[in-house]
């Protein structure tokens, strides 16, 4: 099970998921090239090398095959690795992620009020701002401090650069070529069209589910309803009933965290 994670994250952002399944799958949780631990890229950034980058690291691990889950970015990218080799990945996971960032005004003045934030105020201040849309409610307050520290790590040039290769990107055009068992989750609140997600939903003939009360950082503020569906996916399981599909409970950062490495 590879988990790619978004823009502005890395892979220990995965904590929640991991300390759930990794008892049941084969764990792969990398950081992106640029982000986290990793180096960045020789040369562009391009979702297309980043989908071929970690095919790579699959090949040297000796995975024939995988189960991946992407969120936002890491969608994307996840999307483009089945399209580079749709036989290999059975099961796929989109969270908050789209088949393009083109020909919708919303996803354009995102990505470029988002560098323009960078570009005036510098990363931390920026940071803080993001961290605060995804993460409103008083209650969210380590979960958004904690963002902005990620977040502020980030050098500018791999933000700018991952966020220019996203809004390049599409794979509209190329959605007939998925093989994947797919499930999209989307946030209820998150900024991205869920009548895109919707459309995408039918054209992968993928199942979707829409967690209520979450906005963009699905994993991170809905990550019960995030994992049972992930586990549904991964198992060949029904969905959790509509219910259970809504965003954590009140809890403190660190009793979340809990024995996560």
């Amino acid at each position: 099970m590879l988990l790619i994670h978004g823009l502005g994250c890395s892979g220990a952002d995965w904590a929640l998921q991991v300390s759930a399944l990794e008892s049941q799958f084969y764990m792969i949780v990398p950081d992106v090239p640029g982000f986290g631990s990793s180096t960045p890229p020789g040369g562009t950034y391009s979702i297309a090398g980043f989908a071929s980058a970690l095919w790579a690291l699959l090949d040297h691990l000796e995975v024939l095959s995988a189960n991946i889950v992407g969120f936002s970015m890491g969608g994307a990218v996840a999307l483009e690795m089945a399209l580079q080799r749709p036989t290999r990945v059975p099961r796929l996971a989109l969270i908050n992620s789209l088949a393009t960032y083109q020909g919708h005004w919303r996803k354009w003045a995102y990505a470029r009020t988002s560098a323009a934030l960078i570009r005036l105020f510098g990363m931390r201040r920026a940071a803080s701002i993001f961290a605060a849309g995804l993460f409103p409610e008083p209650w969210q307050k380590g979960m958004r401090d904690r963002a902005t520290e990620e977040v502020a790590s980030i050098p500018a040039d791999s933000y700018l650069g991952m966020s220019e290769a996203l809004e390049q990107w599409t794979a509209a055009e190329r959605l007939d070529r998925i093989e994947s068992r797919t499930l999209i989750i989307a946030g209820e609140d998150d900024h991205t069209p869920l009548a895109e997600k919707c459309a995408l939903t039918a054209r992968l003939r993928a199942r979707m589910v829409v967690i209520r009360g979450s906005r963009h950082a699905t994993p991170f503020d809905a990550s019960e309803a995030t994992n049972s569906c992930l586990l549904a996916l991964l198992t060949d399981q029904p969905l959790p009933p509509y219910d259970r599909l809504i965003c954590d409970r009140q809890q403190p950062l660190a009793q979340r965290y809990r024995g996560v490495a």
